[in-house]
């Protein structure tokens, strides 16, 4: 990992600092260690495997082995505690200083690698993705949340540094996702060194739409779950007719970091626009049981 791209999180005094946006803008993202406390995440895990919104919503997205990554998306907050975390401070206000300007919710989704089942997630950029959706510029970024500890082994995320700058590479179905061109990645991965996102729970990588990344099979006994959040800048607003189903811009109202603590509600999910799957024209989904088991830490 590209040393001036990881800093330390210290609640009392963090603001995001010169150095942060240089990094962010040469490497393409910034990785916050500690962004969420030990409490923060007791009370996130409990949203997600105390409750029924992962047996409901739940569904997996094939790689080309036929192994899938599990996930459940979301795109509006809610009121819940995860929802709490996407409207917090330290995640708003952070993507709105690396993408200058106001941002607005486009999605979240709770990413589960299964142990030694979870699927692969292929080569992409984000915006190969969203492009499809009415996005004219790459003005947008994604927060990949540890909840469990991310490893080699288990999966974790694969970045290439700086190859945001390449803009977007063109994106076709591999298996029941959207993957980038192999070809150029293998080109790329001769320019970019491969890293390794080696993750504890309550880190934060904070990365450019355009950033290519990946993530290996989950080989290992150990779960790999993560919470991603994706901001688009207002200024990025999709073009009208093919934005569906993702969201347009929705104000969003930011909540103080306190809020996750001070949130009761860890069941109450209405309001959160739960996406169905089969109305993504950038995945095949698998919605079978065979999805939607959900695993304990």
């Amino acid at each position: 990992m590209a040393s001036e791209a990881d800093f330390i999180y210290d609640e009392a005094k963090f603001e995001v600092t010169n150095e942060m946006l240089q990094a962010f803008k040469e490497q393409g993202y910034i990785v916050l260690r500690g962004l969420f406390s030990p409490e923060e995440l007791k009370k996130i895990k409990e949203v997600f495997e105390d409750s029924d919104l992962v047996p409901k919503y739940g569904y997996g997205i094939p790689d080309s082995s036929g192994r899938m990554p599990k996930m459940v998306l979301w795109r509006a907050p809610g009121t819940d505690v995860s929802g709490m975390v996407c409207r917090c401070e330290k995640i708003v206000t952070t993507s709105e200083k690396l993408l200058g300007g106001e941002v607005y919710h486009y999605s979240t989704k709770l990413m589960m690698k299964e142990p030694l089942v979870g699927g692969r997630q292929e080569w992409h950029q984000d915006y190969g993705y969203w492009y499809q959706n009415g996005l004219l510029y790459p003005d947008a970024l994604s927060v990949f949340v540890a909840i469990d500890r991310c490893n080699k082994a288990n999966g974790c995320l694969q970045v290439l540094p700086g190859s945001h700058k390449v803009g977007r590479i063109e994106h076709k179905f591999v298996a029941g996702q959207t993957g980038a061109d192999l070809e150029r990645v293998e080109h790329l991965k001769k320019i970019f060194p491969l890293t390794y996102m080696e993750m504890e729970p309550g880190d934060a990588l904070f990365f450019h739409s355009n950033v290519l990344h990946a993530s290996d099979e989950n080989n290992s006994p150990n779960r790999r779950w993560a919470l991603i959040m994706a901001y688009n800048r207002k200024s990025n607003n999709p073009i009208e007719s093919l934005a569906d189903p993702f969201p347009r811009y929705t104000p969003l109202e930011k909540v103080p970091n306190s809020a996750i603590l001070d949130c009761t509600n860890v069941s109450d999910f209405s309001g959160k626009d739960f996406l169905d799957p089969t109305a993504d024209k950038t995945v095949k989904a698998d919605t079978s049981k065979r999805s939607q088991q959900v695993t304990k830490a």
